[in-house]
């Protein structure tokens, strides 16, 4: 479904993604791992168009997409969960659930899908008319989520999704993302819990410096004496 070849991107001087080459199948979770700085990050906003690269490929669903603006990556079936939840705090619950179908036309489905979006997290319906800024960090984890899900992508991408949460928060919301995927939507995630991304990912990558420098299985990652000396604690 998406496959990067030889990226390239960075801020200024700096070059953040040193020809990095990874692909995720329809269907699959899987996650990117590496220390602050590895570039992962910036391999998200890259994929959405936040970030211009400067060289390589990204291929979505057999068309290539680097380069363009963020709304042409949306519609085209990407969308992005970005770290720190970003809602619009001044706006309501319901007016954030709206943006994230602003790309949208088709009025009759984008109600029944924010009815749907209500459905899977009771607590957004109860506060749909209070201001997001308002909402405790795991209740607008579960409103960027939601906004998410209100562009009908085919692929999400989640940037530190457990960032900031409580322990039991942390738990609902990969609980979440793993509802998410069996219902068939295609996950690239990172994640700062190697541990517990591993534990529900079908695949992995790991990166050091802007580049990948070890992929395979989750569970082999998880065997992997480089993976649990760097990333989950011996």
């Amino acid at each position: 479904m998406l496959r990067l070849e030889g990226l390239r991107a960075g801020y200024g001087p700096i070059e953040a993604l040193r020809g990095l080459d990874l692909e995720v199948q329809q269907g699959e979770l899987v996650c990117l791992l590496g220390a602050n700085g590895a570039g992962k990050s910036s391999t998200l906003r890259t994929i959405s168009g936040l970030l211009r690269p400067r060289a390589g490929r990204i291929v979505f669903d057999g068309a290539e997409i680097q380069g363009r603006d963020p709304s042409d990556v949306l519609r085209a079936g990407i969308a992005h969960c970005p770290e720190g939840r970003r809602v619009f705090p001044y706006l309501t619950v319901r007016e954030n659930l709206a943006m994230g179908a602003y790309v949208r036309r088709d009025g009759a489905a984008i109600a029944a899908d924010l009815e749907r979006v209500y459905a899977h997290f009771p607590i957004l319906a109860d506060r749909r008319r209070q201001a997001a800024g308002t909402l405790s960090g795991g209740e607008q984890q579960m409103l960027a989520i939601g906004r998410a899900l209100m562009a009908r992508p085919r692929l999400i991408l989640f940037d530190e999704p457990s960032l900031g949460l409580a322990p039991t928060v942390v738990e609902t919301t990969f609980e979440i993302i793993a509802d998410i995927r069996r219902d068939g939507t295609t996950v690239l995630m990172v994640e700062q819990n190697a541990r517990l991304a591993l534990r529900m990912a079908d695949r992995g990558y790991v990166m050091e410096s802007g580049r990948i420098v070890l992929s395979g299985a989750a569970r082999n990652l998880l065997a992997d004496d480089h993976v649990r000396a760097a990333y989950l604690g011996g």
